[in-house]
C-alpha cells in the first residue's frame, strides 16, 4: 500500500480558536490518486489539537468554554513557574487530553466523515504562532 505524506501549514492565533481543515485535506487526499484507505491528520506542536466537531458557531464557542473551565489559565501551573516567562502550562494540558492527532477512513477518493462531522485544528496556546501539520495517506 502507498503511502503519501503531505505538509500543511496554518496562521493561527490561539486562545482555543478552531480553524476548520476539512476542505484543506481533502484536497491533499485529491491529490494523490489514492481511492480508498485511511488519512492521519498530525498536528507537530503540544499546544494545539486536532479533533472532529460539528463545526458551527454554538459548538465553537462552547469547545472553548469547556477548555476554560476544564484546565483554565492559571499562572501556578508548575510549567509557568518553573520556566520564566511563560504562561502556557494551560494549553500544554489541554493539548495532552485532546492529543495531536484523528484518523479518518475514505473511500472513492473522498473522507468518510459523517454528515455533520469537520476536521478542525484547535489552538490552546496564548499567543499567534505558526502551526505545521502532517496529514499521511494510506491506501489504494
Amino acid at each position: 500500500m502507498p503511502v503519501k505524506s503531505v505538509p500543511l501549514r496554518l496562521n493561527m492565533k490561539g486562545d482555543t480558536q478552531v480553524e476548520n481543515v476539512t476542505a484543506l485535506v481533502q484536497q491533499a487526499l485529491a491529490g494523490t490518486g489514492l481511492t480508498a484507505g485511511i488519512v492521519t491528520v498530525f498536528i507537530k506542536h503540544t499546544t494545539a489539537s486536532v479533533m472532529i466537531i460539528e463545526d458551527e458557531p454554538g459548538i465553537r464557542a462552547d469547545t472553548k468554554t469547556l477548555w476554560d473551565r476544564l484546565i483554565p489559565a492559571d499562572p501556578a501551573w508548575q510549567h509557568n513557574t518553573r520556566n520564566p516567562g511563560e504562561d502556557n502550562g494551560h494549553s500544554h494540558l489541554r493539548g495532552q487530553i485532546q492529543g495531536p492527532s484523528v484518523t479518518v477512513p475514505f473511500n472513492d477518493g473522498s473522507l468518510s466523515l459523517g454528515t455533520w462531522q469537520q476536521l478542525v485544528v484547535v489552538d490552546f496556546d496564548t499567543r499567534a504562532r505558526t502551526r505545521d501539520l502532517i496529514v499521511q495517506i494510506i491506501g489504494d
